[in-house]
């Protein structure tokens, strides 16, 4: 199992676990937790994920008993990290875009969605689709090129026996140090503007947009409530910061706080994970609506990719804008937040503005992104 970690530009590269701790059942997730707690205490790090699934071992309501196709956690025990030293190689493509969802059964679910608000059930609900793509060369590759076409805070790539993830994430999930804990949760999406003039203009209406506004102080709000229960003096030091990426603009906020440095990692999770930026609120109610309507389940997309040092200091993000490829076939999920005044044409719409660094600015299907040349395995 490799990770390689760049949160931050400060690339870090795990390689050759001396084990893997890991799980496919809901009631294997603690005693991953407590060997996890085990290998720490012997000086070990962790690196790897947690599926979004792996949140419903912390909530009953959510209990299943089932066996799950992808892991609901996967971390490699390592010695230490290393420096990555990339070479210059090969090529690679995704083609053949297709959702997993019609428009028409995209936009009855959004219906349902608002019919939920308009009961009290939920003020916002993160639902989300599937871009499904065949996969041709080497995910490190194609990593590597979609990196540079569009340089994102938090990206990753994982490669094991069964599968490649490659998460270009402009989303911090959590990150600790010491006593010392942060989220910056990401709600708001605007397009780029078509020239200089337009694109500052573009900013400006996403900072100032009450829609956007309120899915993001909705979450924040969401977020800060978590980290209450887990520590004390939480603050809100930043909020409607609005980031620049290549096709779009994102809004953040960040809420910060103190814990116990030695808190349990099993708390920590149960308490945040998954991010309320990927359910919705109120969280429990809202996963259980998402789990309804989404046709399948979503794996690694929102879920949490990262590393634990053997001091208990952490750094994930949320593989939002994550590429899951199995053999030649590839999947991502894309979503939005959905509010009382969304509508389906635009919710919609922002999901293909989401997916566009995959797949271009053309419809997704049918189409192709060739990544050209790019970079070999660290």
């Amino acid at each position: 199992m490799l990770v390689l970690i760049e949160f931050e530009k400060r690339p870090l590269l795990f390689n050759d676990p001396e084990r893997i701790i890991s799980c496919d059942r809901l009631e294997g997730v603690a005693p991953c937790f407590a060997q996890m707690e085990e290998a720490l205490k012997a000086g070990r790090y962790l690196a790897g994920f947690l599926s979004y699934e792996c949140g419903y071992a912390f909530e009953e309501k959510l209990q299943e008993d089932k066996t799950y196709d992808f892991p609901l956690l996967c971390f490699g025990v390592y010695a230490r990290p290393i420096t990555p030293n990339d070479s210059h190689f090969a090529a690679a493509a995704a083609r053949r875009f297709t959702l997993n969802i019609t428009k028409p059964a995209y936009f009855d679910n959004i219906s349902t969605i608002k019919s939920y608000i308009e009961k009290g059930d939920t003020y916002q609900i993160t639902y989300c689709l599937k871009f499904k793509f065949d996969f041709e060369g080497d995910p490190y590759t194609f990593y590597r090129q979609l990196l540079a076409e569009q340089p994102v805070p938090y990206p990753a790539f994982i490669e094991t026996a069964d599968h490649k993830i490659l998460s270009l994430s402009p989303e911090m999930f959590v990150k600790k140090a010491g006593d010392n804990i942060k989220t910056k949760p990401m709600k708001g999406t605007w397009p780029r503007g078509k020239n200089r003039w337009e694109d500052l203009w573009a900013g400006k209406k996403l900072h100032f947009d009450p829609k956007n506004r309120a899915e993001n102080i909705m979450i924040a709000d969401l977020l800060r409530n978590d980290l209450g229960r887990l520590g004390a003096d939480i603050r809100w030091p930043r909020i409607f910061e609005v980031a620049r990426y290549h096709t779009l603009f994102q809004m953040t906020s960040t809420i910060t706080g103190k814990i116990d440095p030695q808190l349990t990692l099993y708390k920590l999770f149960a308490s945040l994970h998954p991010s309320g930026s990927v359910t919705g609120a109120p969280k429990i109610r809202s996963m259980e609506i998402i789990r309804e309507l989404e046709t399948e389940e979503r794996r690694i997309y929102t879920g949490a990719i990262g590393y634990i040092a053997p001091n208990k200091d952490l750094f994930f993000n949320i593989p939002i804008r994550t590429l899951l490829i199995r053999n030649s076939v590839g999947e991502m999920g894309v979503g939005g937040g959905i509010v009382w005044d969304s509508t389906p044409e635009a919710e919609f719409e922002e999901c293909l503005l989401k997916a566009r660094f995959l797949t271009g600015p053309a419809s997704p299907y049918p189409g192709s992104c060739p990544a050209g040349a790019g970079y070999r395995r660290p």
